[in-house]
Order: C-alpha cells, then structure tokens, then sequence
C-alpha cells in the first residue's frame, strides 16, 4: 500500500484561470442538519467553500435554516420536507454533485430521500454520517443513476456497513475499506489514523497527513463539505478523495504547529484550507 504523495495532489488539485467565475467553480447541493445538530450542515457548507465550490445550496428543515443563515451567510438554503417528486427535482436543478448525511438524522423521510438521490441524481456525491447509517448494513450493489459515490466512514460507521465489530475493521483497515468499496461499487474513505481510500477495482491508497489535533467533533463534516467541493470542480471521485484527506490533514497539521494536538474548532479547519491550497500550488 502507498502513501499519498504531495505532488501528486498538486497535479490533481483544479487551478482557476483568471476568468473563472462562480458558475465554472461548480454548485453544490449540501442535505444535512436537524434540530440539535444544524452545525454539522454549516461546517460541511463551509468546507465546501472554503474548498472552492463556487455555490452551495445547504436543503435542511425549516427549524435549522436560520442557524445556516445567519452562521454562513455565503451558503443558500433551501427546506426540506415536502417528498414530492417536484420539490425533489428542485433539489437538484443545476447541481453538480451533492452531500449528504451531517448531522441529517435516520427518520424514514431522510431514508427515503437517500434513495431518491441515488436513483434519479446522475451527478457525483458524498454519503457521510447518518446518510451511511441509513445505508447500514451493505449488503448488495447500491442502486444509482450516477457516478460511483464515495462513503467516508469511520470505523463505528464501517462496521455497522459491513456487519462486523468495530475491533475486527480497526484490527484490518485496509480488507475493510476494499471489503465495502467491492460491496458498494463506491470509493471509501475509511477516516482515522492513516485515513484510507479504496476503490471497487482494487486500488488502495494511505494519507498521512492529519494528527490528533483532528479528533474533535466536525472535522468529519468539513472533510464532507470539502470532498463535495471538489467533485464539483471536476475531479474523479478517487482523485476528489485522495486530494480531500490530504488537504484536510494538512491543514490539521498546520494548526498543529500553532496550537498544539487539542483544542481545536472544526471551523478553524475550514478556514486554514485555502492557505493550504495557496502553498501547495505556490
């Protein structure tokens, strides 16, 4: 197994040429958020534009739309609830990629909007949090209009994917992450310490940038939002996945040096990734 090599996302990572407007940057759909848990869907919104999307569109229920408002005032909104197939088909209107699951809850409308997207969204998507858990366990090929989708599960999460304990994925990460990838027929980024990313046909790569500054709720959301950003923009999905864990690691480790391995606030993240991108590409 490799590493991922810092060139390499400087090959992958999308340049903006001097007449680059929004609209070439990509919009992205974002569906997450409940009561109690509307910071996951701004985290993942302000991964996303800090990544360089240059739209979001975060749809969350009406109770968690003033939080979003008023916490990312660059993000739009839109309401979920009705499971029209209108109002579905709104959701996606002149989207190019879509997120979901942060802080979204497991009730059966978010499950059957789950579905929806798989099934009638042909455009690229992240399937993080409870939007996993909606999937869990995997147990046949997933039914989709689109391209592969990449799932980025941590290790609870992977287990309950695959029906095992977490002590046997954490005991074999890698035949756990290519396990769910040939399942699925998805990219997995498998989070934790040496964040995986593994493809159906095989292929396995090792980040390692990131530390324990990283273990603090959120991260995962920002990795979400920015992943997205980047599909929007026009990378692959493995390529979108490696570019995403080694830019979110990174800029952990650059907060790293400043303020230690604890305490940091998952916005924080966001905002140091365009001072990563800056350098890289320098």
């Amino acid at each position: 197994m490799r590493s991922i090599r810092k060139l390499e996302i400087r090959a992958l990572l999308p340049r903006r040429a001097a007449g680059t407007h929004k609209g070439d940057a990509g919009h992205l759909l974002i569906v997450a958020g409940s009561p109690g848990k509307g910071g996951a869907a701004v985290l993942a919104a302000r991964g996303a534009l800090r990544g360089g999307a240059g739209l979001v569109t975060v749809a969350a229920p009406a109770a968690v739309q003033p939080q979003i408002a008023l916490a990312l005032p660059e993000a739009m909104t839109l309401m979920l609830g009705s499971p029209s197939e209108a109002a579905r088909q709104e959701l996606v209107r002149g989207r190019k990629g879509y997120v979901i699951g942060p802080g979204l809850g497991q009730g059966k409308e978010a499950g059957a909007l789950l579905r929806w997207l798989l099934r009638n969204a042909a455009v690229p998507a992240v399937l993080d949090a409870d939007a996993l858990n909606l999937l869990a366990p995997i147990q046949r090929v997933l039914r989709r209009s689109g391209p592969e989708p990449v799932l980025t599960p941590h290790p609870g999460e992977m287990a309950r994917l695959l029906g095992c304990s977490t002590t046997a994925v954490q005991a074999d990460r890698a035949a756990a992450a290519l396990r769910l990838a040939s399942l699925a027929g998805s990219v997995v980024v498998l989070k934790g310490s040496g964040t995986l990313v593994a493809t159906p046909d095989g292929r396995l790569v090792r980040n390692s940038t990131g530390g324990p500054l990283l273990a603090t709720g959120g991260t995962g959301d920002v990795l979400a939002g920015l992943l997205g950003a980047l599909l929007v923009q026009g990378l692959a999905p493995f390529d979108a996945a490696r570019c995403a864990v080694w830019l979110h690691g990174a800029a952990g480790d650059r907060l790293a040096r400043r303020i230690g391995d604890a305490g940091l606030l998952a916005s924080e993240l966001a905002d140091e990734l365009p001072p990563i991108r800056r350098a890289l590409l320098a």
